[in-house]
């Protein structure tokens, strides 16, 4: 799909932006480290402007030269742009080049904007046609999941750098006029000292040495070494709202902090209590009591336990945000997942659980404007009530039992989810009418009947026609047990 083909333009030429950037400052400084605004190996401004003048040139003209004096103009316009916008985000020049020959004030050098002409014109040219070809050596569907789940974590490193740059800006503002910080009487020592925590917050973090790295005017403001004590510790701060310190990891409990026995821990609670929602909604709003679940052994519907673990990862370090940035958060965060997840059923089993297309504001029927109203409502329930409480009921599990609990679980479900698969790929062939071919299908046959699987997945459509994966005969439009 060609829009998958720009997506994958972005993210490649985005991270061939960010390791020129390095490798130049390698060159430049004898040291490497990541210049960059993100954390991960991304420059998305490279990928943007390349992916601009592509659109724009590609279809125009074949002159190079031509190409190359547009994509000059073009992209040093765009580099502009960016470093004022940089300025008024981190509240200091990301690059200045003002000191500089040929400068063309602090964002901009004539020989930085040639530079830039060539390197659209390369890219427009030479670059992007040959990654096209290898583009079309990827499966459309490994193409599809890759790319959208490179943008995702692009995504979340943005807001993750976004919302960390703007509430120290707020934070620092609020704390410049302090009268605690502006006595007369502050002796020598305590100078020193306050220097001392300054500089050991950028220095004792990997993350925000990195950041201090990439933006050296950070060390330089007057009034950020005098409240920086406080204002470097925003993300720690947030995470001790669930992490107590512990001095011995012995003394740490059961599944402490964001580690994998607390995910897992999580990914059940949530699919139980996802069944739990659904039952409840088909009682409520469709007047029947419905079975509804996800996998074909227990009361788990792993949509939500995934949706829960997602939620957590991404919201975990910002619980002090505030509760509308957490609900529009959740609720986008909340709808790519759902998206994702229909559109990863029908291509590996054909099927589909849920259609909205028939709702306002959908995308594909496979999310809509209504349901990431629910995400986001879920989602800010889920990180100031139920998280928090959830959490601290898992760590107060034995740790031994609990680890072999999870363990025990763990290959459960993949069992489980082993099965399932296997099981809707039979009830399709069967409702094509192919006979079983082996023992197990066979299996598969005895076990996982028609009735059985439809008592199951009540809701579930072939993925083309949106009928039901048995004749009507078999089995009504929907089961249900009064």
């Amino acid at each position: 799909m060609y829009w998958i083909e720009l997506l994958w333009y972005f993210i490649f030429i985005s991270f061939c932006g960010w390791l020129f950037s390095s490798l130049f400052h390698f060159f430049s400084e004898k040291k490497f480290y990541n210049k960059g605004f993100l954390t991960t190996p991304f420059c998305p401004t490279y990928g943007a402007g390349a992916l601009i003048c592509y659109l724009v040139f590609e279809p125009l003209t074949d002159n190079f030269i031509i190409i190359f004096i547009g994509s000059a103009l073009l992209l040093s316009f765009f580099t502009v742009s960016a470093g004022f916008l940089g300025e008024k985000i981190l509240g200091c020049k990301p690059w200045d080049y003002s000191s500089m020959k040929f400068g063309i004030g602090s964002y901009l050098t004539v020989p930085f904007a040639a530079v830039l002409g060539l390197g659209g014109a390369f890219s427009v040219k030479m670059l992007i046609p040959l990654f096209r070809l290898a583009i079309t050596r990827i499966p459309d569907t490994v193409s599809m999941i890759t790319a959208l789940s490179v943008l995702l974590l692009i995504i979340i490193d943005c807001v993750f750098s976004f919302v960390t740059i703007f509430r120290l800006k707020k934070r620092i503002n609020a704390a410049k006029y302090d009268p605690a910080f502006l006595r007369d009487d502050i002796s020598e020592e305590q100078l020193k000292e306050l220097e001392y925590n300054y500089n050991r917050i950028f220095a004792n973090n990997i993350l925000r040495k990195r950041m201090a790295q990439a933006f050296p005017e950070l060390h330089r403001s007057a009034y950020i070494k005098a409240v920086g004590d406080r204002l470097g510790e925003i993300k720690e701060e947030n995470k001790k709202q669930f992490d107590p310190f512990y001095a011995n990891k012995s003394d740490k409990p059961f599944a402490s902090g964001l580690c994998y026995e607390k995910l897992f821990s999580l990914f059940l609670l949530g699919s139980f209590v996802g069944t739990c929602i659904e039952t409840v909604y088909a009682l409520i709003v469709e007047g029947h009591f419905e079975f509804r679940v996800g996998v074909v052994y227990g009361p788990f519907i792993p949509v939500y336990g995934g949706g829960a673990c997602l939620l957590t990862i991404a919201l975990y370090k910002l619980y002090k945000l505030s509760d509308t940035l957490v609900f529009l958060i959740s609720g986008a965060l909340g709808a790519f997942f759902e998206y994702i997840c229909s559109w990863g059923q029908e291509k590996l089993l054909g099927t589909v659980s849920w259609d909205y297309s028939d709702m306002p504001l959908n995308i594909g029927g496979r999310t809509c404007l209504l349901y990431s109203f629910f995400w986001g409502f879920l989602g800010l329930v889920w990180i100031r009530y139920l998280y928090p409480f959830a959490s601290k009921m898992i760590e107060k599990a034995p740790k031994k039992q609990g680890s072999i609990l999870v363990v025990v679980l763990s290959v459960f479900m993949i069992y489980n989810g082993f099965i399932t698969v296997t099981a809707i790929h039979r009830w399709n062939e069967r409702a094509a009418g192919e006979p079983a071919s082996n023992a197990f299908e066979v299996y598969l046959d005895d076990h996982f009947d028609d009735d059985r699987m439809k008592l199951l997945f009540p809701h579930m459509r072939d993925g083309d026609t949106l009928e039901e994966l048995q004749a009507e005969d078999h089995a009504p439009d929907s089961v249900k047990i009064q």
